[in-house]
């Protein structure tokens, strides 16, 4: 899988960005325009017979291709895509408790776990929070990082991350979401900040920072109002 979103779309925290010059890589590495970053992540699993890509406009991407590994998987191997009302979903796997879940949201039954994933993400949008994270395998895991032109990129394959954004790039944090007002934020702790913790590869160089919850600072307040409330503003006020 691989999303990538234009600067100014998505501004991913500052500390992702790898403060060590390029030149400390031996050999040196480049990060990489969305373009080519496509072109290698299709060209990397060798499926482009059996991938899709979507563009919306120059603004953002998104991409699937099936691996070797996932396709002796078949959490990993399913796939679903949907959009609704402007929010798009791309999702890998599958949800067990999808049933319990629906209950837990007050959601009609929904189709598939990718409009369940839409409709949760509205919820916490725009009601306020509910504990969506909750006993995850981390069957799939995710990485993100920067692009040559400060794009987000978000991928479930390490190598291609790696080559895509040289040093600035790190795990993206379990049981989190990204807003883009309202920064990074934890499903099971929304009261929480998050706070950012240096990370160091194999070569000794500084990489994108990991995040985790920061158990000491919590937020004052948050709105637990309609759908009506301007929820922008919150992440500011924090």
């Amino acid at each position: 899988m691989l999303a990538i979103f234009q600067k100014g779309l998505a501004d991913p925290p500052k500390e992702l960005n790898s403060p060590a010059p390029m030149q400390e890589a031996n050999p040196p590495k480049k990060p990489k325009l969305p373009q080519e970053i496509l072109k290698d992540f299709l060209s990397f699993h060798n499926h482009i017979h059996n991938s899709f890509s979507i563009g919306f406009a120059n603004n953002a991407l998104l991409a699937f291709a099936p691996s070797d590994r996932s396709s002796h998987s078949i959490h990993q191997s399913r796939r679903l895509f949907c959009g609704l009302d402007g929010i798009y979903c791309m999702f890998l796997g599958s949800l067990s408790n999808l049933c319990a879940l629906n209950k837990q949201y007050g959601l009609s039954k929904g189709p598939n776990e990718a409009m369940f994933v839409i409709e949760a993400y509205r919820t916490l949008r725009d009601r306020g929070p509910y504990p969506a994270h909750q006993g995850a395998d981390e069957v799939v895991k995710l990485f993100w990082g920067i692009g040559a032109d400060g794009s987000v990129v978000i991928a479930d394959n390490l190598e291609v991350i790696k080559a895509s954004c040289a040093k600035s790039f790190a795990p993206f944090p379990t049981g989190c979401m990204y807003h883009n007002e309202k920064g990074l934020m934890s499903y099971e702790h929304p009261m929480n900040k998050m706070k950012a913790m240096p990370r160091i590869d194999s070569e000794g160089t500084m990489c994108g920072a990991t995040f985790k919850v920061d158990v000491y600072s919590r937020i004052s307040t948050m709105p637990r109002v309609g759908s009506e409330a301007n929820w922008a503003i919150w992440g500011h006020q924090a």
